[in-house]
């Protein structure tokens, strides 16, 4: 699970609790002119084949970077349906899937703030 703070020109992720440990992350922060796109995450949505570092239980958990052909990804979800999507055009990653408290609630402020 994470906390999504939005700030002027930022969106600063911040892992929470053993999360941390399985990510091998505190947080992660974006530049808000890099959000080229804000939605749910799918379901069946899996992370590129390379971790580095991180941890991947298939069906369970995926927490921490992976990459794969010109992408780079920060995932830290449990597959369970509460996950937000955010595609990034910038020079640290290219896409971000978290777990999130209240997913309408991030989708709106983010929607809102990307607009």
């Amino acid at each position: 699970m994470v906390e999504v703070e939005i700030n002027d020109d930022t969106v600063t992720v911040n892992v929470l609790g053993g999360h941390r440990l399985l990510a091998l992350r505190q947080q992660v922060v974006i530049d808000r002119a890099a959000i080229t796109e804000i939605v749910t995450a799918e379901v069946d949505l899996r992370p590129p084949w390379v971790r580095a570092p991180g941890t991947f239980i298939p069906g369970v958990i995926a927490a921490g970077v992976y990459r794969g052909k010109g992408r780079k990804e920060f995932w830290d979800t449990t597959f369970g349906g509460s996950a937000v999507r955010i595609d990034l055009d910038g020079p640290d990653f290219t896409r971000l899937v978290v777990d999130v408290d209240d997913l309408d609630a991030v989708l709106n402020a983010l929607t809102a703030e990307a607009a």
